[in-house]
């Protein structure tokens, strides 16, 4: 199986999302992430700038270095869907947190293993920290929406490992 693992997501919320609807002067959100061979998306929130999704999603990882990007659309009812905005998931300063997950089981529960700072190399909004919590890491970001003029997309990110498969480990 050449799957290494799952990854995770968790999109909780927009903020300040941009009106494309004019007339109703609002919009209808969804998210897209796509990597080089996957898409899926969260459900539509109707007439909402600042919606809740609340969606869980996951994609099945092969390669670690296959970029990520989030998208978020308007849902419209006639044409194509207008696009509000994209933002790249950076799995790095993650995966470098999740490889010392064997060595953490003693830590206290929120015990913070990396903070990382929004950078020119990244579209986070504010520091993000890569939690330990209840013997998962996880990591919350809040990320900046590019091509746009404004919006914000807060998820967090997970990683799952599958029985048989390489998982995070160099050594398998």
């Amino acid at each position: 199986m050449d799957t290494l693992g799952l990854l995770r997501i968790r999109v909780r919320r927009g903020y300040n999302l941009i009106v494309r609807d004019k007339i109703a002067s609002s919009s209808d959100p969804y998210v897209v992430i796509t990597t080089t061979q996957q898409k899926v998306k969260t459900n539509v929130v109707k007439k909402n700038c600042n919606p809740e999704w609340c969606d869980e999603v996951s994609l099945s990882i092969k390669d670690l270095n296959d970029p990520i990007e989030l998208t978020v659309y308007d849902k419209d009812t006639l044409g194509a869907d207008d696009p509000m905005g994209t933002a790249e998931i950076d799995l790095k300063p993650y995966l470098e947190a999740a490889r010392l997950r064997k060595e953490l089981q003693e830590l206290p529960n929120g015990c913070a293993l990396k903070k990382v700072q929004p950078s020119g190399t990244n579209d986070l909004a504010d520091e993000s920290r890569i939690l330990w919590e209840n013997g998962r890491i996880t990591q919350d970001m809040r990320l900046k929406l590019r091509n746009v003029e404004s919006g914000e997309v807060l998820i967090q990110i997970e990683w799952v490992d599958i029985p048989g498969c390489k998982g995070l480990d160099p050594d398998f």
